[in-house]
């Protein structure tokens, strides 16, 4: 078992090196040292906690992709800082553009707004739906597979609807700018 110093740039070398090799220990003392930048910055962007975890969790397999390319240890806290805040903006990016219907539909069952405003989330959810049921099969299927309660792996929903997984995304953003679209059309 190694000794764990992380006060030179020496050490955070070895560190990184022994991280690479699959060394928990070294692992163990990477998160305790840069944990608490990484929770900083996502506190910064007033994620949800799941996101936030999510936001944690995927910088850290992305220090795991790219450790043979860390090449001056000394930048590795900025590095990481950089990491997560790219990470966060791609998290706000995607839960912006993505309000599932039924969803929408709980949010008025459950909201504790006047009868005006339950009203207009009403038919704002009716005209979603519309919006919906209007595209074309395709589109409509990749819709609801996306947002189905159980949200099913994107490489599941490639291939219930025999399509390349890498349109997925692409496609989804299309049929979303799409309703969007179609909803301020109608004024919402």
């Amino acid at each position: 078992m190694h000794t764990i110093t992380e006060t030179t740039e020496h050490d955070l070398t070895d560190l990184l090196a022994r991280a690479g090799r699959g060394d928990q220990v070294a692992w163990s003392a990477l998160t305790r040292r840069y944990a608490p930048l990484l929770w900083s910055r996502v506190r910064r962007y007033r994620l949800q906690e799941a996101d936030g975890v999510d936001v944690v969790q995927t910088t850290w397999m992305r220090l795991a992709e790219h450790l043979d390319r860390i090449h001056t240890p000394e930048h590795l806290a900025g590095w990481l800082a950089t990491v997560v805040s790219h990470e966060c903006q791609r998290t706000l990016r995607l839960t912006a553009r993505a309000l599932p219907v039924d969803d929408a539909a709980v949010a008025v069952v459950e909201s504790s707004a006047g009868p005006e405003e339950r009203a207009v989330t009403s038919e704002m959810v009716a005209a979603l739906r519309t919006a919906v049921a209007g595209l074309p099969t395709h589109r409509r299927e990749l819709i609801e597979a996306l947002f189905d309660d159980g949200r099913p792996a994107y490489a599941q929903v490639a291939r219930d609807l025999g399509v390349p997984i890498g349109s997925l995304g692409p496609t989804r953003a299309r049929t979303l700018a799409e309703l969007a679209r179609v909803l301020r059309r109608q004024g919402f």
